[in-house]
């Protein structure tokens, strides 16, 4: 069974009512996709790790990878960690115009289309299809009908792509009613779960588009429908799921049969709304954001251990991410207030992320490790400023060494979706 029919069996196996899902992996960070890795490979399970147009198109992204480019490093890190190639399965995630949503809409699609062909081509099996931002020329929202027909616009171009690559055809995910991308901007009042009658809407408007492009076999294939459950996070407070708010949501998939819900942004959330989610068929859980947020959280602490140890070490890597912020605040500007450094490095929509791959930001980050790694790691010091590793440690589970300290952090999130989801 490759890692495809291992995801379609967890679909199907939700949706006959089991406790059972699939957690996302919405991110690019090697030492987050390190930490997914390997816990996989010590569980011998499924990995699904999906990246974004944003993080990885055709130009590069902010990742500097292309799709072939970012799926030949994490099969390397797959085989040198010992993960079977049929346990990982590779996602697109808002595949659609979004990077170049400032161009005039004919333009924008065309890139788009060449992003979906590229990631269909270099092998990713599950797509998520979304075309639902305006572009340059156009007016916000764009019309539903629109949508779908872009989206299948886009379908066609990934059938024929996988198909000329001599590959299987892609499993597609439809639906674009999602929370804003990273994090809410603002206090959250309210949130307002799909309508069944949106659920109904999208699908039938898929349908439509789907079969006057000739297909409906692709269609078929749409395992899943992304649409709004009711969770969010801002900068510093968390929506949680509430079950009975989606409760005519998830009545309305009875009548659908082989589909199951994608829930974004679920970063944050606690265990038992995750697990109330998995039982609601939102069978599909993406994180992103929290990942790199647990990572920052633990290189923060080493950073402030290394300072300990030598406090005429100078500026480590928090100076560079702030120095890398202040010198490029396009990943943040819009989010943040300019003045908030505060928000800037701690915000739960962690746009601090978009910083990891610029280069004095990586050289602070291997002196760190090269630092931390001539000494041993005083545990007292480990207890001050990361306890609960400290705990692992004295139950035997973890090394006081720098990497070791930092995959922990990332795996404690992991853990938490992996319980939820049966993993």
């Amino acid at each position: 069974m490759d890692a495809a029919a291992r995801f379609l069996d967890r679909l199907a196996r939700n949706r006959a009512g089991e406790a059972v899902g699939v957690t996302s992996v919405c991110s690019a960070h090697p030492r987050v996709l390190e930490a997914a890795i390997r816990r996989a490979a010590a569980q011998n399970s499924l990995v699904l790790v999906e990246a974004t147009c944003n993080q990885v198109n055709q130009d590069g992204g902010y990742t500097g990878l292309t799709p072939a480019a970012f799926r030949d490093r994490l099969l390397a890190q797959a085989e040198t960690l010992g993960l079977p190639h049929d346990l990982l399965l590779l996602g697109g995630d808002h595949l659609g115009p979004n990077p170049w949503r400032k161009l005039p809409a004919a333009e924008a699609m065309q890139r788009a289309k060449t992003l979906v062909a590229a990631f269909a081509a270099a092998g990713y099996r599950k797509l998520h299809l979304d075309a639902s931002m305006a572009c340059a020329d156009e007016a916000e929202p764009l019309p539903p009908k629109v949508i779908a027909e872009r989206a299948a616009d886009l379908c066609a171009v990934a059938e024929a792509a996988a198909a000329g690559a001599g590959l299987p055809p892609p499993v597609y995910v439809i639906g674009t009613e999602v929370p804003t991308p990273g994090g809410a901007r603002e206090a959250m009042d309210h949130l307002a779960v799909t309508r069944a009658e949106d659920l109904e809407r999208t699908l039938m408007l898929h349908r439509s588009a789907f079969a006057a492009r000739g297909l409906e076999a692709a269609l078929a294939r749409a395992a899943g429908v992304v649409v709004q459950p009711g969770v969010e996070f801002g900068q510093d407070d968390v929506h949680d799921y509430q079950p009975e708010a989606a409760g005519a949501l998830i009545s309305a998939l009875a009548a659908h049969d082989g589909v199951v819900f994608e829930a974004h942004s679920t970063d944050y959330q606690r265990e038992p709304a995750l697990r109330a989610l998995v039982a609601g068929h939102f069978a599909i859980l993406k994180v992103g954001p929290e990942l790199t947020f647990a990572l920052r959280e633990a290189v923060f602490a080493l950073d402030a251990i290394a300072a300990d140890l030598d406090p005429a070490r100078g500026p480590g890597v928090r100076a560079a991410l702030e120095a890398a912020m202040a010198r490029d605040p396009s990943w943040w500007r819009g989010y943040y207030p300019e003045a908030d450094r505060i928000a800037r490095e701690f915000s739960l929509s962690d746009r601090l992320r978009y910083y990891w791959p610029v280069p004095a930001v990586e050289s602070a980050m291997q002196r760190l490790l090269a630092d931390l790694a001539t000494q041993p790691i005083p545990p007292t010091l480990v207890s001050q400023y990361l306890p609960t590793h400290y705990a692992a440690w004295r139950d035997g589970q973890i090394e006081l060494t720098p990497s070791s300290l930092i995959l922990r952090s990332v795996v404690d999130v992991l853990e938490r979706y992996g319980h939820a989801a049966g993993e």
